[in-house]
């Protein structure tokens, strides 16, 4: 990727930023929302095909009554992490009620493995 993609991605980026957040947040402030999210799309878009995978994987393993589940669901999905949230971004945002949104993205950030749970934020 060139120099100039890239730059073009981070002014994109950043004007969204600017439309979306403006009031939200203090200007100088928009890093603490913008880098997350963009890791955890990032993440999302990575464990999308075998989204399903993981979840038939997960209902599986707790009918067998199975509590050490992590290696299995690594490898269903196919990755060093998963996430056994009913969830997607793409789900969250169609959400229309700000309350059922917060409680929503709770569970989506819930369901990932605790290799990423150690590296999410304390709130």
């Amino acid at each position: 990727m060139s120099n100039g993609d890239l730059n073009w991605i981070a002014n994109f980026i950043w004007g969204i930023a600017d439309d979306v957040l403006r009031d939200l947040y203090v200007r100088g402030k928009y890093r603490d929302v913008i880098l997350p999210m963009t890791v955890l799309r990032r993440l999302d878009a990575l464990l999308e095909p075998t989204k399903q995978t993981v979840l038939d994987m997960k209902a599986s393993l707790n009918k067998a009554k199975i509590v050490h589940q992590d290696q299995a669901l690594r490898q269903a999905a196919g990755q060093a992490f998963y996430n056994t949230s009913k969830f997607t971004l793409r789900d969250l945002k169609a959400r229309a009620s700000q309350q059922q949104l917060k409680a929503d993205f709770e569970a989506y950030l819930d369901g990932f493995s605790p290799n990423v749970q150690d590296i999410r934020p304390l709130a």
